[in-house]
């Protein structure tokens, strides 16, 4: 049996619930994180959103990025000792129609494509062929509404499988609200996190060196805002 977090891009089952995650390896349990969107980049000019993502990034090309954040999803997932699987989806900021336009343009927030209307289809059978019988699956809540979160969340409900639900860090922090209607008929179960398990869930985290600064404002601040999250909650939570 494994525990397989499917996760929308390369950070976010590990700022989500990396400390749950390293407990879990170190009890033994063979714990994988599947992302989602990790593929390749087709070609074409960035759109006016991708290019303010590169801006804030640092980084230059779309080949450039998508191989860096490969890199820091192997180290991340290495120091909670979690195998990792990349899927051949890119992520929403470069995918275009038939016609090379931007499918999402201006906001991550968008409502899913006509075009993709049945990617979600298209996820959950990638994602069936590789899974299982006595797999358990985790997938986020979706807070916050980003498109690939929301997707992701769609295909693998489409599995009809039980499944676990992780809280979207730092989307959650950014938008308490949304968590009600999010986790809406669902049980909340905490496990308890190491100091240890903390120390590297942020370690796991601090990997992914080119998303911090955009989404937490600074090293400092992510480490503070994982402490104060599992203190919150005496834990890390899955729903």
């Amino acid at each position: 049996m494994r525990w397989i977090y499917i996760s929308p891009h390369f950070d976010d089952a590990i700022l989500s619930c990396g400390g749950l995650i390293w407990e879990q390896t170190h009890q033994g349990i063979a714990v994988e994180i599947w992302t989602v969107c990790a593929g390749d980049p087709p070609p074409g000019p960035l759109s006016p959103l991708a290019l303010d993502c590169h801006r804030k990034w640092g980084i230059g090309t779309a080949e450039e990025m998508v191989a860096l954040r490969r890199v820091e999803d192997r180290h991340a997932c290495q120091a909670v000792h979690a195998a990792w699987r990349h899927f051949t989806i890119p992520d929403c900021i470069y995918r275009r129609s038939p016609q090379g336009d931007p499918l999402y343009p201006e906001t991550l927030s968008a409502p899913l494509h006509p075009l993709e209307a049945d990617l979600d289809r298209e996820i959950a059978g990638a994602l069936r062929r590789e899974i299982g019988a006595n797999d358990r699956l985790v997938c986020p809540l979706a807070i916050g509404g980003h498109v690939d979160h929301v997707l992701t969340r769609r295909a693998v409900e489409r599995l009809g499988r039980p499944l676990g639900y992780f809280a979207d860090i730092p989307y959650l922090l950014n938008h308490p609200e949304s968590l009600a209607e999010a986790r809406a008929g669902l049980r909340l179960r905490v496990q308890a996190i190491s100091k240890d398990g903390l120390q590297a869930w942020q370690a796991a985290s601090a990997a992914y060196a080119s998303q911090i600064g955009v989404q937490f404002g600074s090293w400092g601040k992510m480490r503070a805002a994982l402490r104060q999250y599992c203190q919150s909650q005496a834990g890390v939570g899955l729903w």
